[in-house]
């Protein structure tokens, strides 16, 4: 199916991909687990209330990090810091409820592109063309103020 929501870097930036779950109330994270994922790969691993990196993939090691003191209100977003071409992908953000009778699982999938540095990112195409045609107006203008001086 489609990813839930599309985000746009460049090469070097920080970008926050957004997962939110909705929760009645405030949610009980002791004994919660909380996957980043990108296919297989681990991005970023979440569990009885703290951090656990040690199956993290090494190529995200030291960029990532989520909002501790928002995840109580189901706010889950994972924020990965000098973003790389090859994170290009989309990533799966997974919510396994721990001890409630439900067990429920919630799951979100967020797609990045990252682009080069300085490169009009995809989403704005038109920006540029109007700019272009903007200063192209602008010159004839000019030049048929000049002819008619």
């Amino acid at each position: 199916g489609q990813p839930d929501t599309t985000c746009h870097a460049s090469v070097g930036e920080t970008v926050i991909l957004p997962c939110n779950i909705t929760s009645s109330g405030e949610l009980d994270l002791s004994d919660s687990k909380i996957y980043w994922q990108k296919g297989s790969v681990l991005v970023h691993f979440f569990h009885n209330g703290a951090d656990s990196l040690d199956c993290q993939d090494t190529n995200y090691h030291g960029r990532t990090s989520i909002f501790l003191d928002e995840m109580k209100h189901g706010n889950f977003s994972l924020q990965l810091s000098n973003v790389r071409k090859n994170d290009t992908a989309v990533y799966t953000c997974i919510y396994k409820e721990g001890r409630t009778l439900s067990k429920k699982t919630q799951k979100s999938e967020i797609e990045l592109t990252v682009s080069d540095p300085g490169q009009v990112s995809p989403r704005s195409p038109g920006d540029a063309q109007g700019l272009h045609t903007l200063t192209f107006s602008f010159h004839l203008l000019v030049t048929l103020v000049v002819w008619h001086l």
